[in-house]
């Protein structure tokens, strides 16, 4: 095992050294954009459920949702 080892070790193509490998300006454009495309897609979000929300309370699907009543407890009398 450790003849065919050393047959084969040199012939392993070395890699980049470390200080050679950087991400980059590309790489950090992209992460921008990204973080971009989550802002937009938040507020779209928030602004689609707000007008569900609204839709719902107007009984544009189906049954109107019911407002809870004011719970009075003391009676007057």
């Amino acid at each position: 095992m450790d003849a065919v080892m050393s047959l084969i070790l040199p012939l392993v193509e070395k890699g980049p050294e470390p200080e050679d490998v950087v991400a980059g300006w590309t790489a950090f454009g992209i992460f921008g954009l990204l973080i971009l495309a989550m802002v937009i897609l938040g507020f779209s979000l928030t602004k689609h459920l707000k007008k569900a929300a609204s839709n719902q309370e107007d009984g544009l699907f189906g049954a109107p949702a019911e407002k809870p009543e004011p719970s009075s407890t003391e009676h007057t009398g």
